[in-house]
């Protein structure tokens, strides 16, 4: 049986024999995709363009056997329970144009063969635990860098994260000798004593000093008391006259 169908600028072209006489069943087809033409045979899983398994239960690791579906187009794994790490030869997978396998608990690095890929239009790893450098000097830094975010130990661009040899970079922690330490606190506690002891001069020597001054400041005080005596014998006295 022969089928041809063509649809957006894609096609295949598809061949199918049974079984006749002592001759072996055979399966051939064509698949023009983006301007490319490929040929598989025999395998029927070859013929595979797109797994689409994400937002379920799924756990365990991606199994190897995956790079073997060369004609990959679409995978997207996201939102599921896999662990371990991204299978190292998914490079293999050179007719791959989106890859998601974010929101997973994915571990290890990036594997470079992913940078083999040159069709990869859509890529998504966030929300996983890789770690480590991301492939450099390819088209894995023209992704967006929310592509990459919270995988807290995965450094290098586009993320703001640098590394070094292959880590993320840690922020300087500056540790002072014992004897800065105490220098350090001896000074503090000196500067908090003259700034006190300035303060209480420069106002009261200037009191003490000036007459003028002298007097006011008694006078405010004076006021002051005179004001709070009165406004305590007024509560006392409305207190009583209610009792």
């Amino acid at each position: 049986m022969t089928r041809k169908t063509s649809s957006q600028g894609h096609s295949y072209y598809f061949n199918e024999k049974g079984l006749v006489g002592n001759q072996t069943y055979d399966l051939n087809a064509f698949l023009m995709w983006k301007g490319s033409e490929q040929m598989f045979k025999n395998n029927g899983l070859l013929l595979l363009k797109s797994i689409d398994l994400s937002s379920n239960h799924f756990s365990g690791e991606i199994p190897l056997e995956i790079e073997n579906l060369f004609g990959l187009v679409s995978l997207n794994l996201s939102r599921n329970h896999l662990t371990g790490a991204i299978p190292s030869n998914i490079g293999k997978l050179t007719s791959l144009d989106f890859l998601d396998l974010s929101r997973n608990h994915l571990v290890g690095s990036i594997p470079w063969s992913l940078t083999q890929i040159d069709r990869l239009g859509v890529l998504d790893l966030s929300h996983n635990n890789l770690s480590g450098e991301i492939p450099t000097g390819t088209q894995l830094q023209s992704f967006n860098a929310s592509c990459y975010e919270d995988n807290l130990d995965l450094c290098g661009p586009p993320l703001e994260k640098l590394c070094i040899d292959g880590k993320p970079a840690q922020e300087p922690i500056v540790k002072l000798p014992e004897d800065e330490k105490l220098l350090f606190t001896r000074e503090f506690y000196m500067s908090m004593a003259i700034g006190f002891v300035i303060s209480f001069w420069g106002v009261f020597g200037s009191i003490l000093i000036k007459r003028s001054w002298r007097h006011a400041y008694f006078k405010f005080i004076s006021n002051l008391s005179d004001a709070i005596y009165v406004m305590v014998a007024v509560k006392v006295s409305k207190w009583r006259h209610r009792g």
